[in-house]
């Protein structure tokens, strides 16, 4: 994550000097930015040449906002007050904990806590600034009452890879549900193995993000026998997690039991998609020609697509995909409607393929 400067206090001429309009402007664009960035960072597989552009070109209009110092807030309220999403709350924490005001980031937490679907945008803004400068804040909202704080401070933790020590134990436990399923993927990520017997407790827990990341985080400290049943529940529940399952089971394997999984999901037109999509999480290149036919259906050529730019990262460059569903039929139209995915062209993934000797 590219992390922020700290916050030089402008000259009061510069104050003098700043232009509405162009304030107005970085404002709009750093929040679109970093929306933006979020949404394809959520992608599979993620695009990390776009998203590095994107970076530098939000990083560019907060270095803007630095400059404007404390006479931007006006415009970062209205901005608030006119669209109350994930980027303007984003921008909301960030520049407030850019300046160190107090104030401004109690309001920014209210923000997260009352518009609970944008509070992302906070989780991003304690992101995008480096450890050190969220550190007081996470070591005092960690072993907060306030439970919405301590699962900000627990979702900072996890997003710049901290060890809470102690803490974790507890965290796990926690009445929270968010503040549960975050401390366990923060579990996973650090592969604190000493705290197996917790996570294995957690499997029982009625919430289901819970379940799924407790799952998770056994499967990334080795424990697959008791990772995979839940693993394999999730999946055929096909819920929006089911990706993240999936790629857990791949990961803990073996390759055989993975496979023939897969070959049960793409019996049922509910989880075809899946199997579909986690073929190019297997690492094996000689399945592209069947890739290729199952982009010819409709409902498979999205999780075909995904596949495709796993397993060959220089495809994205190919201009193998289209956002126009007409393009490649009727049928691709009527299913989609005027404003489908990036969905790929099975006749173009044939020549690139065929030109490049991909196809075996």
């Amino acid at each position: 994550m590219m992390a922020a400067a700290r916050l030089n206090q402008p000259d009061i001429r510069v104050q003098e000097q700043i232009l509405p309009n162009i304030v107005r402007q970085h404002v709009e664009q750093a929040a679109f930015f970093w929306a933006q960035r979020d949404m394809l960072a959520a992608q599979e597989p993620p695009d990390k040449k776009v998203i590095a552009g994107i970076d530098r070109r939000l990083e560019a209009n907060l270095d803007a906002l630095r400059i404007a110092g404390p006479a931007v807030w006006p415009f970062l309220i209205a901005a608030y007050e006119d669209f109350p999403e994930k980027g303007e709350l984003f921008l909301y924490g960030w520049v407030a904990i850019e300046q160190r005001d107090g104030g401004r980031i109690l309001e920014a937490v209210e923000l997260g806590r009352t518009r609970e679907d944008e509070a992302r945008g906070l989780v991003g803004a304690l992101a995008w600034h480096e450890a050190k400068a969220i550190g007081p804040l996470v070591r005092r909202w960690i072993a907060s009452k306030d439970e919405f704080k301590r699962y900000l401070a627990v979702s900072a933790c996890l997003d710049h890879g901290v060890d809470p020590k102690d803490l974790l134990t507890r965290l796990i436990r926690d009445p929270d549900m968010r503040v549960r399923a975050a401390s366990l993927r923060l579990v996973g990520k650090l592969k604190r193995a000493d705290l197996a017997r917790e996570v294995v407790a957690a499997l029982e827990s009625r919430d289901e993000p819970v379940r799924l990341w407790s799952a998770w985080a056994l499967a990334e400290l080795g424990y697959a026998v008791q990772a995979r049943p839940v693993l394999q529940k999730q999946v055929l529940a096909n819920g929006p997690d089911a990706l993240t399952a999936l790629r857990a089971m791949v990961k803990i394997g073996p390759d055989k039991d993975v496979r023939a999984f897969m070959g049960g999901l793409l019996k049922s037109p509910d989880t075809a998609p899946l199997a579909v999509r986690g073929a190019g999480m297997l690492g094996d290149r000689t399945v592209l020609n069947w890739l290729i036919h199952q982009m010819r259906s409709p409902a498979l050529a999205v999780a075909a697509g995904g596949a495709l730019l796993e397993l060959f990262p220089e495809a994205r460059d190919a201009d193998l995909l289209t956002l126009d569903p007409a393009e490649i039929g009727q049928a691709f139209e009527d299913y989609f409607g005027d404003f489908g995915p990036n969905v790929p062209v099975a006749d173009r993934v044939m020549t690139w393929a065929s030109a490049a000797a991909l196809l075996g």
